[in-house]
């Protein structure tokens, strides 16, 4: 069985506002943007206020954290709202598209009980001036 798709999040980097830090501990990068979201579940976009972390150790461990809230109408045509809480870990090259584990919260009536149950996983498709983030449902083989 496979993983279900269930949105797609276009992210569009604000090149013009990434902070960037360097020492001897490692380096920071953290990348803003916005978006929008399309899928069979939830239609929106991203607010303001989006952004990547990205932080890299004195051993190279890659930590990814995006943290953003998606506003927007759900498959019951109900104005809601979702958060999502976005994390991956790497070391080495990174191998694309990358993949990470989401968190999300919602006020959606028809979607809490279903975004709530933690059984999602993500993979990150880099493109031209952003980067597709496409959300499954994990489906166990049975």
């Amino acid at each position: 069985m496979h993983d279900k798709l269930v949105f797609e999040v276009t992210v569009e980097i604000d090149s013009t506002q990434v902070s960037q830090l360097k020492g001897p501990a490692g380096e920071v990068l953290m990348l803003p943007f916005g978006g929008t979201v399309e899928g069979e579940i939830f239609n929106g976009r991203i607010l303001p206020g989006g952004v990547d972390t990205q932080t890299v150790d004195q051993n190279g461990v890659r930590h990814m954290s995006a943290r953003y809230m998606l506003e927007g109408v759900d498959k019951n045509g109900e104005q809601c709202k979702i958060y999502v809480d976005n994390n991956g870990w790497f070391s080495g090259e990174m191998v694309m598209p990358f993949k990470t584990i989401p968190t999300f919260f919602t006020d959606s009536k028809a979607l809490a009980t279903y975004l709530h149950s933690n059984k999602f996983r993500t993979e990150g498709h880099p493109r031209q001036g952003g980067v597709t983030i496409k959300v499954f449902e994990i489906r166990n083989a049975s």
